[in-house]
């Protein structure tokens, strides 16, 4: 086959990607550059809609190495995406389409937001086992509304990332057949060549995880195509090396590590125009090449009617029904009702079985604690073919996956581990809230209640840093009925992640009272006290020690009031009129919170708090050990009025 217009077509990548960063004064043009002519051939091969760029059945391109987006933003422009060439010429500029690293939502074509190295080839993952999942539910033999490949370009640096051998592990378990990397294998890091620090047989990993491996010239039009034909069809998960050069036709910098992370300078972009036959003009697309790449305007026009088409074939009523169910925002939950002494863990577990019953795209796992974290769908199978995903150890691949699976279109997603380890979903966490994606994180054994196991498993700070997440809501409640109030707001919260942060410990289940009406406002009075004299604010497991605490005080004469706090975001979203009537600050204020708990002096007086890790013991010991108990409540609030 003859490649006659695809180096003019590359080239037009690779000048546009250059102009970009040299206008910005700051990007990468080194990896664009060295991609260009995978990308080439890639279009030949993507079938996608830029008319319509949520099309279902899409295939997926994520740029892990999101510092590349320079030639994501070019090639949408050029398919015909909502990026115009104004758009390009304002890249990295303030309140630009055309941000330094792709953002979900952002940017019209953008699958995922990536840049952080390593997470993109979690969220292919995590794409492919949304497409596998969708699959078993929507297709039937001969008659398939999901069956799209997912590509994922990643670099050196990315492969370095533990994340992606913790996605790429699961990828070969599960052999997720659509998924197919691109590995832009140019041998060069920000420091300079990849040998200073990376040796390992990269064939040879993938191979023993399971998957499908090639190995190519990067820039050979022949043997691009050839390997994305081999990797459309292999049922398993592909891997193909690409070995290219970085800044790929830069005069000066072609190969040099100095071309990853900073503009080339006029004089070599003009000379290097000049070497591949290009006129020196800013932003410069021929005529021809523009329209050859526009030309997937036309084919994903196509590609979607014929989709519908198959839509309205008789074969497909079934599916088009369970599509519909997925779709639906309309249902009926049955939540469980408890009493007695309950641990927010096991209400939260029933909890979710009664979501999962009633919506069809809730699913969710943990990452090998669903018999700690309570998180088992009963009888509702295994992924692919059940809403139970078994993410093994691996809890930040685990999140960024979730994210993906989110980003997906039709599922909502609950991942799951202990709230200490959550400092290893933490990066996955931010990409989220940033990305506005629900996905609901999970996150039990919550304080210095864990007891036993000591201070390497019991969270202190992590509350905290969670609060100090933009729109990220987390939810600590202090009994099982404020579990369940927390999930019917977290349901609405649809360009929202959350966090449930829930008990080991048995804790009793509680009479909310009247003013439970404003859990939705983050905080509210459950002992309600007109004009008091004391104010105590509590969280979690904390607030029953707050009540029992406010009957003694009460005994002593003092009146006390006790506001539950169930999510600290909610309340700091209210107006000062409401704040300043929940806290008045004629009463004396006391926060009661077994972590670090620097936010409350926001609103308290004195904070009862962790200042030091915790330690191994029974619970009740430590409670006593570190003052979570009514006597320190009460006197600290004595000391305090005094």
């Amino acid at each position: 086959m003859e490649y006659r217009d695809e180096k003019r077509m590359a080239d037009t990548l690779r000048f546009l990607a250059t102009d970009m960063v040299q206008r910005a004064n700051s990007g990468h043009p080194g990896a664009p550059m060295g991609l260009a002519d995978i990308s080439v051939i890639l279009s030949k091969h993507l079938k996608h809609n830029p008319k319509n760029s949520k099309w279902l059945n899409r295939d997926r391109l994520v740029f892990s190495g999101g510092h590349a987006s320079s030639l994501l933003y070019s090639l949408l422009h050029l398919w015909g995406y909502d990026v115009s060439l104004e758009d390009l010429k304002n890249f990295r500029q303030l309140d630009s389409k055309t941000a330094g690293h792709p953002e979900f939502g952002h940017t019209d074509g953008v699958e995922i937001t990536t840049g952080p190295l390593g997470q993109g080839v979690a969220n292919a993952v995590g794409f492919a086992m949304a497409s596998r999942y969708l699959g078993e539910q929507l297709n039937r033999e001969n008659a398939n509304l999901i069956d799209h490949k997912v590509y994922c370009f990643c670099g050196d640096g990315d492969l370095q990332e533990g994340i992606s051998y913790e996605a790429c592990s699961l990828a070969g378990h599960h052999q997720l057949e659509n998924l197919i990397l691109i590995y832009d294998s140019n041998q060069i890091t920000i420091e300079g060549d990849t040998s200073i620090a990376l040796s390992e047989d990269i064939v040879g990993r993938f191979q023993s995880q399971g998957w499908e491996v090639m190995e190519i010239d990067g820039h050979n039009f022949s043997e691009i195509d050839a390997s994305l034909e081999f990797a459309k069809v292999s049922k398993r998960p592909t891997l193909i090396i690409a070995n290219t050069k970085i800044g790929k036709g830069s005069v000066g910098f072609e190969g040099s590590h100095k071309s990853h992370g900073s503009p080339l300078g006029d004089e070599d972009i003009k000379l290097s125009k000049e070497k591949a036959g290009f006129p020196d003009e800013k932003f410069y697309i021929p005529s021809d090449v523009l329209a050859r790449f526009r030309s997937a305007v036309e084919m994903g026009e196509l590609y979607e009617k014929e989709w519908k088409q198959l839509q309205k074939q008789l074969p497909y009523q079934e599916q088009n029904e369970a599509l519909e169910r997925l779709l639906s925002e309309e249902f009926q939950i049955s939540y469980p009702e408890f009493s007695g002494s309950v641990a927010t863990r096991d209400s939260n577990g029933k909890i979710l079985n009664a979501i999962a019953k009633a919506v069809p795209s809730f699913i969710g796992g943990s990452a090998d604690l669903a018999p700690s974290n309570k998180t088992e769908l009963i009888g509702m199978g295994d992924f692919p073919k059940g809403k139970n995903f078994h993410f093994g150890i691996r809890e930040f691949s685990m999140g960024a996956i979730g994210n993906a699976i989110s980003a997906y279109g039709l599922l909502k997603p609950f991942t799951s581990t202990f709230f200490v380890f959550s400092d290893y979903v933490k990066p996955a966490v931010r990409v989220a809230s940033l990305s506005k994606l629900q996905h609901f994180f999970i996150w039990t054994h919550d304080s210095i209640g864990v007891g036993e196991d000591g201070p390497t498993h019991q969270p202190i700070e992590h509350l905290t840093q969670f609060r100090a997440l933009p729109n990220f809501y987390l939810f600590r409640p202090a009994d099982a009925n404020e579990n369940i109030l927390a999930w019917k707001k977290a349901l609405k919260l649809t360009n929202s992640p959350s966090g449930f942060v829930l008990s080991r410990q048995k804790l009793p289940v509680l009479d909310l009272g009247s003013d439970s009406i404003n859990f939705e406002k983050g905080g509210y009075q459950i002992v309600q006290k007109e004009n008091p004299k004391v104010t105590l604010i509590a969280t979690g497991s904390e607030v029953s020690l707050g009540i029992e605490a406010s009957k003694v005080l009460e005994e002593k004469g003092i009146s006390t009031r006790v506001v539950s706090v169930p999510s600290f975001d909610l309340l700091v979203e209210q107006e000062k009129e409401y704040l300043n009537s929940l806290f008045p600050k004629s009463s004396f204020r006391v926060a009661l919170e077994m972590g670090s708990g620097l936010e409350w002096y926001r609103f308290a007086d004195e904070v009862l708090r962790m200042e030091s890790f915790g330690a191994s013991a029974p619970a009740g010991e430590l409670f006593k050990k570190f003052g979570f108990t009514v006597e320190t409540v009460v006197e600290l609030v004595e000391k305090g009025i005094s």
